[in-house]
């Protein structure tokens, strides 16, 4: 993990994110804060403390000697993971606590916005590995912006009211560009970062790998062509299934994508921007890993691996619809070639994640920050709508497990070359 924003800039870097963090808050109720509609969803409010309970601990209290917490209870109630660490509050049993309240845990984020400040404007020396955590500890709060989102959506789709979070009118296409493949080479391909920008543990080392020769479809799969795979049986079908994920369905009672509901004869989408009739135009969105392999063998295609994708992303800039457009929610293609890799919707593999060759965690609790998480789970790539654009980048290795489905999650198909 390497910085390389001098001190100054990284100052105002963490005050920019910190300050999205709560932008993305604006339009809550207090009452939204608290809610945990699933073990796998954390309450707004439990998001908000937790990414600064992070730079209190790995930051402020190793490197601030004058540092002094807040609370100290805060360090049980929002570590979330971290062996290390600690004893903490029960994931599924994050939705319980009531107190802090959301207005002390503003002022928490106050308390160690100023302390952090403190701690980036002391004289220069600063060790490298201060400035490697800042900015680890950014990108941590901006993948829990996207989560912040996410959870928020799962959230509402469990109240009646349907509440809105962002009311805008979403962008309509009459038509899609037709599918087509691009087929790349086989060979041997170098995947992994590179380079002196920030990039995760688990994106590394950087390492060749044999490829066959593939193809990669143009664009991301639309409602109107997940709505065909259902009208085909495509959730009743078990000979389209991994035995795990036909359970996985029965036991679920999966019909459809997540947040689909049929009205009479017409399925309707829940967006952060309300209910609205499904637009068979935009990319299907909020499909698990299971329900993504099973489509791809009803289309006579599959999932790329991770190394497909990255070596067909190469030389795409990072651009499409994310956070920052304010839209919350896939759009449809728009134009013809290689498109829609980033933004929109992570995009199921194939690939199971684990540790590339010669990976090594960090010492010391840090270094639980992916690495032990590599086992039952599966890689996504590219980027979503609720992601920050300058948060991706073309090796960035998203994992959740194949049932997974409240996230952003879509389906580009693949193909072994003819």
């Amino acid at each position: 993990m390497i910085a390389i924003e001098s001190p100054t800039t990284l100052a105002a870097r963490y005050q920019q994110v910190r300050d999205f963090t709560e932008e993305l808050c604006r339009p809550l109720a207090t009452e939204d804060y608290v809610v945990q509609s699933m073990p796998d969803v954390s309450p707004t409010k439990w998001h908000l403390a937790h990414t600064t309970w992070f730079f209190e601990t790995f930051l402020l209290a190793p490197h601030l000697p004058s540092f002094a917490p807040l609370d100290t209870r805060y360090g049980y109630l929002f570590n979330s993971y971290y062996e290390a660490i600690g004893e903490r509050q029960p994931r599924a049993a994050r939705g319980l606590l009531s107190r802090p309240t959301v207005e002390e845990v503003f002022q928490y984020r106050e308390y160690a916005d100023r302390w952090m400040a403190m701690l980036l404007d002391q004289p220069s020396p600063r060790p490298d590995q201060l400035l490697d955590l800042v900015t680890l500890g950014i990108n941590h709060e901006q993948q829990h912006q996207e989560l912040l989102l996410t959870d928020l959506k799962h959230v509402y789709s469990c109240n009646p009211m349907d509440p809105i979070y962002s009311p805008r009118d979403l962008l309509r296409a009459a038509g899609i560009p037709p599918l087509r493949w691009f087929d790349f080479e086989g060979g041997t391909a170098t995947i992994g970062h590179y380079g002196q920008d920030f990039a995760f543990d688990n994106e590394s080392p950087r390492h060749d790998t044999l490829l066959q020769p593939f193809r990669l479809a143009s664009r991301l799969v639309t409602n109107g062509e997940w709505l065909a795979f259902m009208e085909d049986g495509g959730y009743q079908r078990p000979d389209l299934w991994l035995s795990m994920g036909w359970s996985t369905l029965q036991e679920q009672r999966w019909t459809a994508p997540l947040y689909w509901r049929k009205y009479g004869s017409k399925w309707w989408n829940l967006t952060l921007s309300g209910q609205r009739e499904i637009q068979e135009a935009e990319p299907v969105c909020h499909v698990s890993y299971f329900e993504a392999d099973a489509y791809a063998r009803w289309a006579g295609a599959r999932l790329p691996t991770e190394a497909e994708w990255e070596t067909a992303s190469a030389g795409i800039p990072t651009g499409g619809n994310f956070v920052e457009s304010g839209c919350f929610h896939p759009r449809p293609a728009m134009a013809n070639g290689l498109v829609q890799m980033y933004g929109d919707v992570w995009e199921w593999t194939q690939s199971s994640y684990s540790a590339y060759p010669g990976f090594r965690p960090a010492s010391g609790a840090i270094g639980e920050y992916n690495g032990k998480f590599m086992c039952n789970q599966y890689v996504l790539r590219g980027g979503s709508c609720a992601t920050a654009q300058d948060h991706i980048r073309a090796t960035y290795r998203n994992f959740f497990p194949p049932e997974a489905r409240w996230q952003f999650m879509g389906v580009r198909l693949a193909q072994d070359a003819l």
